[in-house]
């Protein structure tokens, strides 16, 4: 039945795609660019608000200025916590190469333009925590149809640590809170994962 090829095929989708952080040194045609964000915009949304804003870039002269900015924030940020300089270094370079390696980088952000305002601090939170799921699902979309064009990507989740800091290296609006950064390219590597057993995660009642 064609409902049960789709199935397989979506099941396939989902359980074989991967985080891969290595990509060969090949441009990313603009037009696969454009059907992977327009599969993240196709992501449900709190109030359907849509709330998600995406930046792009594959301009190597950003990406080295973003990753060095990125790891000036986490070297004062731990030299401030008293780790280990060498662990510090590590961690930075880590970070360097990942950001300034990947073929396209896409700024994950949000805005709370469109959302519903409340007076009190408890709704008004939870409003937020309602365009952060909105942008979370955006980013599945994204990465999914990633793997579907044949594409390696990976979310880092190190834009929480210095928002500031993407935003404005990027010159992003003042609205816009990064919440994460996808390195993306035609991957140079496979990974295999695993998942703990189904029971470990779900109760019935």
């Amino acid at each position: 039945m064609p409902e049960m090829q789709l199935e397989s095929g979506l099941m396939q989708l989902l359980t074989l795609r991967r985080s891969l952080r290595r990509y060969r040194q090949e441009p990313i045609p603009h037009d696969v660019i454009e059907r992977v964000l327009t599969a993240a915009i196709w992501a449900p949304s709190a109030h359907n608000r849509q709330p998600w804003r995406f930046a792009v870039t594959d301009s190597d002269a950003r990406k080295v200025e973003l990753a060095q900015a990125m790891g000036a924030r986490l070297r004062r940020d731990l030299t401030a916590d008293h780790v280990p300089q060498a662990v510090i270094e590590a961690d930075a370079a880590r970070s360097y190469e990942r950001i300034t390696a990947a073929p396209v980088l896409i700024a994950v952000c949000l805005t709370m333009a469109d959302m519903d305002t409340y007076p009190d601090a408890r709704r008004s939170q939870a409003e937020h925590v309602m365009a952060v799921q909105s942008v979370a699902m955006a980013g599945q979309n994204l990465l999914l149809a990633a793997h579907d064009a044949g594409l390696g990507a990976c979310w880092m989740c190190a834009p929480l640590f210095c928002p500031d800091v993407v935003r404005d290296t990027l010159n992003l609006p003042q609205d816009w809170e990064p919440q994460g950064l996808i390195t993306m390219g035609y991957p140079a590597q496979e990974r295999e994962k695993t998942r703990r057993p189904l029971e470990a995660s779900v109760l019935w009642r």
